[in-house]
């Protein structure tokens, strides 16, 4: 170490410091950092700005249009990349970096790296109140930048150039740590900024980053394998944590040599490809009927990456209560849920070591075989539920023309609403980790924003395939101005827009617990005098896109076609209806608070027949 020094200020140190950060994967070095989304304002323009300017080579800068659409975006981009590599947003002040809030809690919910550099109010409040500040009375220090204590996990606020000596190298440490992953934010006060110190030459040399693989604890592997080993009917249980942990081989063959049934979570889709043979269905409210049934009647249940969250466990429902549950996961809090027995460790390391413990151990015949018989099933039901021909458009009959059309190595990405639960039953996993459907935080208008992120990374390894979304016409009203993000940055997407008029899953759902229809399909708004649909061919051809509507399925193949030729994003409307064309199938019981006293003999009914299911959910912490 020697005591050269570099004058820079704050800001500049930040930028020059994730600059020099280098990742190696799968034996290629590369920038740890992507870049990053921006929308400047007072807040970050003039020291923030001026520093991401003289690197806007190296650490290319993206134009927002919205701070919680930028957000969204690095989200994907880093999942994309199975979190090694991650991007930043910078908001100004006030408002812009508020905007970052309902992101940084997606990122924080499905455990994704992602860097905030936001602006704050000035330390020396020598101008306060300043605008766009949150005046606390009884606490000065507290303002909007607070907020984000709850959705980081990590936080902090600059108050001296020095501190980002300590603080840069803690949020990187955390955005790349197996167990604690999720977002960084640093609160970047407007004079502190442009402040400038004396740094080591040091903190700037180059840095390459490596993800640590935590082996397991070698007495957990032996619990763990005995129990199986005593096991009668085994399933395997594959979260989202199988493919960050680059794993998907280890899985395939740990799955082979043990003939253990596979069922997947959401995020776990595309651990394993549609057509092989331990593959038995997605698992929970989204599920399958195959790997409901088989999970329900396990003795033993080994899950793999997953939070076990209440649409895998069917609000912990899906399970006999019997059932031994053991947990491999990096995160010891995801490890030890629901009295399971605890694996705390790298999902890699973990199942090659298991596989070693079990000496042989294979799942009786039977067992394998029932479950494969009733995958067998489920696949001629989703067959049916995609076919189209003289019927209503239903997204599952939009999700089967695509699947047959895309490119195995196409993304495909979506969120909230119904379609997360339509493209998880019926989608048939053509290659490995190439399906993105948000239901972590299940936050409507990640879709048009995720898919864009993901098409940034996407182009930076396969620039020649695809990245599809499917976005309801609810979502797309709430945040639809990434279409002209992917424009201005020529990163193709395919975007299908599927209008049902409303928010018509929670129709359903209000229907289904005995309610009326209300103030979810336009046509049902009590406020509304004169329903009507939206031109969404219009709106996204304004935006730069191509774009056209078509009326049914076969039309919806011919247009998929064209935009799979084309060279900039090309949006695709159709009509589905609001009612009929749901898959009606694999549905476990979900948890939902309905009315305990009610004078509507309808909602009295559904709410008993609701609480019926109570009798099997499982007691747990």
């Amino acid at each position: 170490m020697t005591e050269d020094t570099v004058r820079l200020t704050t800001a500049q140190a930040i930028i020059r410091y994730l600059a020099s950060q280098f990742i190696e994967i799968d034996g290629e070095e590369m920038r740890l950092c992507g870049g990053g989304f921006g929308i400047f304002g007072h807040g970050n323009v003039t020291c923030l700005g001026e520093a991401l300017y003289d690197h806007r080579d190296v650490l290319p800068l993206y134009r927002g249009q919205n701070e919680q659409s930028m957000g969204f975006a690095a989200a994907a981009y880093s999942k994309q990349w199975l979190r090694q590599r991650f991007m930043f947003c910078t908001a100004s002040a006030g408002p812009g970096t508020a905007n970052l809030l309902t992101s940084a809690a997606l990122a924080h919910a499905n455990r994704l790296p992602m860097l905030m550099l936001c602006g704050d109010i000035f330390i020396t409040r020598l101008p306060d109140p300043v605008l766009q500040q949150l005046e606390h009375y009884g606490n000065p220090t507290l303002g909007v930048n607070d907020a984000f204590k709850a959705v980081t996990r990590f936080w902090d606020r600059i108050t001296h150039p020095a501190q980002i000596i300590q603080s840069l190298p803690a949020a990187i440490a955390t955005m790349l740590d197996p167990a604690d992953c999720g977002p960084a934010f640093l609160g970047l006060p407007q004079d502190v900024q442009g402040w400038a110190f004396d740094y080591p030459v040091e903190m700037f040399a180059k840095k390459v980053h490596r993800i640590r693989r935590q082996a397991p604890d070698a007495r957990e592997i032996e619990d763990a394998a005995a129990l199986i080993k005593g096991a009668k009917r085994p399933v395997i249980i594959a979260g989202g944590g199988v493919q960050y942990s680059r794993a998907t081989a280890e899985l395939t063959a740990f799955a082979e040599a043990h003939q253990i049934p596979v069922i997947e979570t959401i995020a776990g889709r595309a651990n394993l490809l549609d057509d092989h043979p331990l593959n038995i269905g997605p698992v929970g409210v989204t599920g399958s009927d195959s790997a409901n049934t088989i999970a329900e009647q396990a003795d033993v249940i080994l899950a793999i990456g997953t939070r076990l969250q209440d649409f895998t466990t069917g609000s912990w429902t899906a399970f006999d209560k019997s059932a031994r549950i053991i947990s491999l996961n990096a995160a010891r809090h995801d490890a030890a849920k629901h009295l399971s027995l605890p694996v705390v460790g790298d999902a890699k390391l973990g199942i090659v070591a298991l596989g070693a413990a079990l000496n042989g151990y294979s799942a009786p015949a039977e067992w394998t075989k029932s479950a494969q018989d009733m995958r067998k099933e489920w696949t001629a039901y989703v067959a049916g539920n995609v076919a189209h021909g003289n019927r209503l458009n239903s997204y599952a009959q939009a999700i089967g023309v695509v699947n047959a059309l895309c490119d195995p190595r196409d993304r495909v990405v979506t969120a909230a609403g119904g379609l997360p639960a339509e493209v998880t039953a019926n989608w048939r996993t053509l290659s490995l980790g190439t399906v993105d459907v948000e239901f972590g935080f299940s936050c409507m208008g990640y879709e048009i924003a995720g898919g864009w992120g993901a098409r940034i990374a996407q182009s930076e390894r396969e620039p020649d395939k695809d990245t599809i979304v499917f976005v309801g016409d609810g979502a797309y009203l709430l945040m639809n101005s990434d279409i002209y993000s992917s424009v201005l940055s020529n990163k193709k997407l395919i975007i299908l827009v599927l209008d049902n008029g409303g928010f018509a899953v929670i129709n359903k759902l209000q229907n289904n617990t005995g309610n009326e229809s209300f103030n979810n399909l336009i046509a049902d708004c009590p406020t509304v005098t004169e329903p009507f649909a939206v031109d969404f061919e219009a709106h996204a051809a304004s935006m730069g896109a191509i774009a056209e509507t078509v009326s049914n399925p076969a039309e919806l193949g011919e247009a998929f076609k064209r935009a799979k030729e084309s060279q900039k994003t090309h949006v695709i409307c159709m009509k589905v209806d609001a009612y009929e064309g749901w898959t009606t199938e694999g549905h476990t019981w979900w948890e939902v608070g309905t009315p305990h006293v009610t004078d509507n003999p309808k909602v009295k009914a559904a709410h008993e027949d609701w609480e019926s299911s109570r009798s099997n959910q499982r007691k747990g912490v």
